[in-house]
């Protein structure tokens, strides 16, 4: 079993954030969900996330990156406009991944502009909405538009329709280590 933490905000795109959480919960990941405020938040399409309303939710000072194998980062881009502002939240992706040579991040659609924020795609292959190719190529990054990009424990994809076999992806490399 693997430890697992979601962290998103108000207007996260509902499927990006609904779809990761329930197949973690089925792969009986130990899952944290970290929304920035610390209480249940309304996704763009009008869900409650988490959608489970009796699921304890943190807020970003309240969790530690040493105790997580796996960071989900869900889109929705009114979401990231906002989150992305948040030092502490920024600070926790970088140290996440830069702690540990195992940790596994798995970002989709708007969710690059987290990892732009964190100065991790500079030289790497990272996919995102079609719309943040730009903002990939001049952060460093390489922009792909597959259903699954691998670079260097970053596991992207540039739209919902591919969450599946991203998140089987990162899932599978996790079990695999």
């Amino acid at each position: 079993m693997f430890k697992s933490l979601i962290i998103s905000g108000p207007l996260a795109q509902d499927h990006e954030f609904i779809y990761p959480f329930y197949r973690l919960l089925e792969e009986k990941s130990k899952l944290d969900v970290c929304l920035i405020g610390g209480k249940p938040v309304q996704g763009i399409l009008g869900t409650q996330l988490p959608p489970n309303k009796n699921y304890p939710v943190k807020d970003i000072d309240e969790v530690d990156f040493k105790n997580y194998e796996l960071l989900v980062l869900p889109g929705g881009v009114k979401s990231m406009e906002k989150i992305r502002t948040n030092k502490n939240l920024i600070k926790f992706i970088k140290d996440f991944y830069e702690s540990n040579e195992t940790n596994i991040i798995a970002c989709i659609c708007s969710g690059a502009q987290l990892l732009i924020s964190a100065g991790l795609v500079k030289g790497k292959k990272i996919s995102g909405y079609y719309s943040m190719q730009d903002d990939i190529t001049n952060a460093g990054g390489i922009y792909v538009d597959e259903e699954v990009v691998y670079d260097k424990r970053i596991y992207t994809t540039a739209h919902y329709k591919d969450m599946g076999p991203w998140l089987k992806a990162a899932i599978d490399h996790i079990n695999a280590n």
